[in-house]
């Protein structure tokens, strides 16, 4: 009688283990892919807007930035923008050219693996290159917002004023007691993504003095040109027609003309 070989489960076990690992490494990647590898960084491809223009350049100092200023004549507003969760900077150089001629530079940031959440601070170095004589503004749009209103909240009287697009505090971040700040809550209508309840809720956190608007028609990705997002809602509106409501806000904003 042959005596049973215990190796033999073994071998088993592992014939069967060994392609589900690699089944479960396989879709690790697939999943996570899309963070570790970011889409080139380009300029220009999608940075017209309707009767502007403006300068544009990409520095690779304090971590990358893109930096939108006036064609000509000297800029007398910085704004710096932080861009949406694994959005990249690009997306929101319309936004600079739009401002371009109002005499502001925008100074877009790239985070490490576009995410803000890895780079808080990063508002500090990009206001000491460019902001000297300039009044400052911190704009951010989804997760950058929320970092935005972070940065602002363990920097008071660091910046003018705060743009928050399709964003809104974290629960444990309040800028109440900033009674100088002027902050602008930018909502899209149909915004699944940053919804109105969150946004609102938001405002508890938020000086007294925080204006919110309601973009009309627009949903969560149409604060930058990246293309749809999971989860957003159906537009009502033009990508266009939602980018000059937005510009028309933030231009008067910026201009101290906040109705």
């Amino acid at each position: 009688m042959t005596s049973p070989n215990p190796s033999r489960p073994v071998r088993r076990f592992f014939r069967v283990l060994l392609p589900l690992l690699a089944l479960l490494l396989a879709f690790g990647i697939g999943l996570l892919w899309p963070t570790l590898h970011r889409p080139a960084l380009r300029l220009n491809q999608d940075s017209v807007y309707p009767g502007a223009r403006a300068r544009a350049s990409w520095s690779e100092a304090d971590g990358g930035v893109i930096d939108v200023r006036p064609e000509t004549g000297q800029a007398h507003t910085l704004l710096v923008l932080y861009p949406g969760g694994l959005v990249r900077p690009q997306a929101y150089q319309w936004l600079g050219t739009a401002l371009a001629p109002l005499g502001v530079e925008t100074v877009i940031v790239r985070f490490p693996l576009d995410l803000a959440v890895l780079g808080t601070g990063r508002a500090d170095a990009v206001i000491r290159r460019y902001g000297a004589g300039k009044t400052v503004y911190l704009a951010g749009h989804s997760l950058g917002g929320a970092m935005a209103a972070q940065y602002v909240s363990g920097h008071a009287g660091q910046v003018a004023g705060l743009i928050l697009m399709g964003a809104y505090p974290a629960g444990n971040v309040s800028l109440k007691s900033q009674t100088t700040l002027r902050v602008l809550d930018l909502m899209g209508e149909h915004d699944e993504v940053a919804k109105a309840s969150a946004v609102q809720d938001g405002l508890t956190r938020l000086p007294a003095q925080t204006r919110l608007v309601t973009v009309r028609g627009s949903v969560h990705s149409f604060f930058g040109r990246y293309g749809p997002q999971a989860g957003d809602g159906p537009p009502t509106m033009t990508h266009a027609q939602a980018e000059a409501q937005i510009v028309a806000e933030i231009r008067a904003f910026l201009l101290g003309q906040q109705k």
